[in-house]
């Protein structure tokens, strides 16, 4: 398995116990969904590693304590702390409406209500607060803030996000 095929899950931040449970802050909206997991691919050395999980049980909203088949000592777990936790992307659960993985989306065409076909997004940029799409025009790219009143609809069929853009926006790309 490769990490272009998964999805990060989260990352094991700490030891639960001396029997080598434990703890994995899952980066996700809706961890109740990965409550029940029977493996996990775990990044070692830049390779994923499949884990099979012997319990699982959640420690608040958004962190998990597990405990690894094979893993069975403080030391053994010591180990584990600070790896990156991915499962296949096939894993993830189906969206509906204007949500969206970014993942999902690149290559999809993007469709302005005023100035009609503007572009592919080519990437997604969430390195700053406002996540962005990076749309290829012609003319260059075109840098959309990820916001629920700009995207108007999503045709997954058709791959294609129908915006709004604040007036003046794209503008700023096309002069």
């Amino acid at each position: 398995m490769e990490i272009k095929d998964c999805f990060y899950l989260g990352k094991i931040t700490k030891k639960y116990s001396f029997k080598g449970e434990l703890i994995i802050n899952l980066d996700t909206d809706e961890p109740e969904v990965y409550e029940n997991l029977q493996s996990v691919f775990i990044n070692i050395n830049r390779k994923l590693i499949p884990y099979f999980i012997e319990k699982s049980t959640f420690q608040k909203k958004s962190t998990l304590r597990i405990k690894f088949e094979d893993i069975n000592s403080e030391q053994e777990a010591s180990s584990m702390i600070n790896k990156e936790v991915y499962l296949p992307l096939e894993n993830l659960p189906k969206l509906q409406g204007k949500k969206f993985y970014y993942h999902e989306i690149i290559g999809y065409n993007v469709v302005d209500s005023n100035y009609g076909d503007i572009g592919l997004i080519i990437k997604v940029d969430d390195n700053s607060s406002q996540s962005v799409f990076i749309v290829k025009n012609k003319g260059g790219e075109i840098l959309i803030p990820i916001n629920d009143n700009i995207i108007e609809t999503i045709n997954r069929e058709n791959k294609t996000i129908y915006i709004s853009a604040p007036n003046g926006l794209i503008d700023l790309y096309l002069k």
